[in-house]
């Protein structure tokens, strides 16, 4: 009875254990043990901050390999906001066909947030991305309820928000860039690297860890080298 109870709680929160053979396999590691259930939560609203430009192209690119997954099986995405900076060809590196992302560029963030609660209420989805900035505890709630229906997953990115408060979301992130490092003997760019922090989890275990992106999946990184970062294949406009 009691770990009914629990089950139905995490469930009412965000965090409802797929049905068999419809868990996605995001390659996060340890990353997904935070998480109650240890399953990174789909269907449900994740938080990320971004203070400078270069962390914001990072959390892009992290973000682009979540979608890789939740997209592996079809399915469409919309990504909302009112300054894209995203090169749509990059998204091919994180095995995502730019034409499965529908860019939508909004001129305010009142639309730019209605735009993303009518997006989270369509099931033909199987993503929502939006870039904005402000939030209340309020609006953040009917997002939630939104997926709570649809069981579409939604990524809120908010660059330099003035207020970082409590919003209704699963999880709260911060992506940052580390230096990437090539092959050894190999010129040119090396794998895209993070600092990944999990700040807020409900019911889990917040933590960091450094992630890369090679060979189309992640990989946590135990040791690197301090040196000048590379360009993020991600902004480049």
């Amino acid at each position: 009875m009691v770990e009914k109870l629990q089950k139905d709680i995490l469930s009412l929160q965000g965090f409802r254990v797929p049905a068999e053979g419809q868990r996605i396999s995001f390659g996060l590691g340890a990353i997904e043990n935070a998480f109650p259930n240890r399953i990174f939560p789909t269907g449900a609203i994740h938080e990320l901050l971004s203070d400078t430009r270069e962390n914001a192209a990072a959390t892009t690119g992290f973000v682009a390999g979540l979608l890789g997954s939740i997209m592996q099986k079809g399915g469409i995405c919309l990504w909302i906001s009112n300054k894209r900076t995203l090169f749509p060809p990059a998204l091919k590196f994180f095995g995502i066909e730019p034409d499965k992302i529908i860019f939508i560029d909004v001129q305010n963030e009142k639309d730019l947030l209605w735009m993303v609660e009518e997006a989270l209420k369509c099931q033909a989805l199987s993503a929502v991305v939006g870039e904005l900035k402000e939030i209340s505890l309020t609006e953040s709630r009917r997002l939630q309820l939104a997926v709570e229906q649809s069981r579409v997953t939604g990524f809120l990115h908010r660059f330099n928000p003035k207020n970082t408060h409590t919003i209704a979301s699963v999880a709260r992130w911060k992506i940052s860039q580390l230096p990437s490092e090539t092959e050894k003997g190999m010129p040119g760019v090396g794998f895209s690297r993070w600092h990944v922090e999990l700040l807020k989890v409900r019911n889990g275990e917040p933590g960091s860890w450094k992630l890369q992106w090679s060979a189309g999946r992640f990989e946590h990184v135990i040791r690197y080298k301090v040196t000048k970062p590379e360009p993020d294949l991600m902004n480049i406009a």
